[in-house]
């Protein structure tokens, strides 16, 4: 869909426990993060699922020390465009407006404006 994102995490390994844990959870997701150099800045680059991926593993994990990272990569999420969206309604032809929203985060006219343009044509 959208191209990879690259999301700079400062200070990755020492605000975070069980980094270790994360990183492979991060891996597993097909995303790349990898260290800046020699500094403690980590570099995640990763595209709209992996991201969603991510957050979801982030938040399922329960992990308090995490959280920040879930806030900053849905803060740098790429939004998805018009022809992005009507890709997603026509593998889900049967997607509500509310569903594409909550999978997307695009506005409810964007949502509407996509689902009636593959609905009509």
């Amino acid at each position: 869909m959208t191209a990879p994102v690259k999301i700079i995490l400062n200070g990755f390994v020492k605000r975070t426990m069980n980094t270790e844990t994360l990183k492979e959870g991060i891996r597993s997701t097909g995303a790349a993060l990898s260290r800046k150099g020699r500094s403690r800045n980590w570099l995640l680059q990763a595209d709209f699922n992996q991201i969603r991926k991510i957050t979801t593993l982030i938040y399922e994990a329960d992990e308090s020390s995490w959280l920040w990272i879930a806030k900053k990569v849905d803060d740098e999420k790429p939004q998805l465009n018009t022809d992005e969206l009507r890709i997603i309604v026509k593998r889900n032809p049967t997607i509500s407006v509310s569903q594409l929203v909550s999978l997307t985060d695009c506005s409810l006219s964007e949502a509407r404006k996509v689902l009636d343009e593959v609905e009509w044509e």
